[in-house]
């Protein structure tokens, strides 16, 4: 996990100064065990926060959230890859040298990472063959033209990916979408819940595999596909249940999506409220009751409500209106306020222990709303 910073400024999608952080800090570790280990294993589970002052510094896209300086200056000065390497090798290897215990704890790490990677290197190639043949024949993903690692054109940042289930909900937002920047994957049903599995059994399941693939990053977020990661599911039970299992996914596994901002869930209206010729869409109880009482003055026809339990009951129309549309739409972004006070709440409702799972029900079932 990198928080990557230029200038003070927080540089989401890294760049020069997080690539030659993560080449040194891995080469210096290697070579004060003097082992073959891989570069992988000795990064894999690195927190860092990469922060670099760089005189008038040339950013990859308009949004400055990657850094594509070679330079510390413009005028040819010092590398940074090298000033950025000088800094790690001296560092690095000074507290190796003085910290016993830290390089215990370290080594124990790498040799955790390595039995990991060989016990599921099959099956990553299995599921790379997969996520090859998905690509070619697989229904479940619905591409863009556009994508956020693409080389040149001006709207990569526009590209985005609705994660939804089921086939109503599906078809329903790619006749909707833009084709250019809105891709569509396709669940089948519930998802895995990954709360406390190894990454092995994860990398066991296909439908997981096939997301990953989908957006690129199996092997980091340099190369992703896309800039906005949707989860579009139907406002219900099943809905929700299926939305906080797509969110275990992504934080027990992939936390640099959120941090970085990556990561949405869509708003889809959930009453269409009409009196005559209007027509007023609504997101909660309250919003409804109050366009129904404003609705309700005068002599005209009756106010109709229609309850909207699935995206597959809104016409592309009405989908791209309220849902797709980028000028008119409502995300909510998920973020991560406190990783510990997140991971308390995915722990308590997801794994197997009950008794917490039933307290929290039990306290909280008095504001919840249940669709017959």
């Amino acid at each position: 996990m990198y928080w990557p910073f230029t200038n003070g400024q927080y540089t989401s999608q890294g760049g020069t100064h997080q690539s030659a952080f993560k080449e040194h800090i891995a080469r210096t570790i290697k070579e004060f065990f003097g082992k073959p280990f891989e570069l992988g294993d000795i990064r894999n589970g690195l927190v860092a926060a990469i922060a670099v002052n760089v005189e008038e510094p040339v950013f990859e896209s308009q949004t400055k959230i990657k850094l594509g300086s070679t330079t510390m200056s413009p005028n040819g000065g010092l590398s940074l890859n090298k000033f950025v390497g000088d800094f790690i090798k001296k560092e690095v290897d000074d507290l190796l040298h003085k910290e016993p215990e830290v390089v215990d704890v370290i080594l124990k790490k790498i040799l955790e990472s390595e039995k990991e990677r060989k016990e599921i290197a099959g099956i990553t190639k299995q599921a790379r063959e997969r996520a090859k043949r998905a690509n070619i024949h697989n229904r479940k993903l619905a591409d863009c033209r556009i994508h956020l690692n693409d080389p040149k054109g001006d709207r990569q940042e526009e590209s985005s990916i609705f994660i939804t289930e089921g086939d109503s909900a599906s078809g329903s937002i790619t006749k909707s979408r833009d084709v250019n920047t809105q891709a569509v994957f396709s669940l089948r049903g519930k998802p895995l819940n990954t709360y406390g599995l190894t990454k092995k059994v994860v990398y066991e399941n296909e439908e997981f595999n096939l997301l990953q693939a989908a957006l690129n990053i199996e092997d980091g977020l340099e190369d992703l596909r896309y800039n906005k990661i949707i989860v579009a599911t139907d406002a219900d039970v099943d809905g929700s249940h299926i939305t906080t299992l797509i969110m275990t996914f992504f934080f027990r596994y992939m936390q640099d999506l959120i941090r970085g901002g990556n990561l949405f869930i869509a708003t889809p209206p959930l009453y269409l409220v009409k009196k005559g010729k209007t027509e007023r869409y609504c997101w909660s109880e309250e919003e409804r009751d109050a366009v129904v009482s404003e609705l309700a003055q005068g002599k005209e026809s009756s106010v109709s409500i229609q309850r909207y339990k699935g995206l597959g009951e809104m016409n592309a129309e009405q989908l791209w209106e309220t849902t797709m549309n980028p000028e008119t739409r409502t995300l909510r972004q998920v973020t991560i306020e406190s990783a510990a006070e997140a991971d308390h709440i995915f722990s308590m409702l997801m794994r197997d222990e009950v008794p917490p799972r039933r307290e929290f029900i039990e306290t909280h079932a008095r504001y919840a709303r249940i669709d017959a």
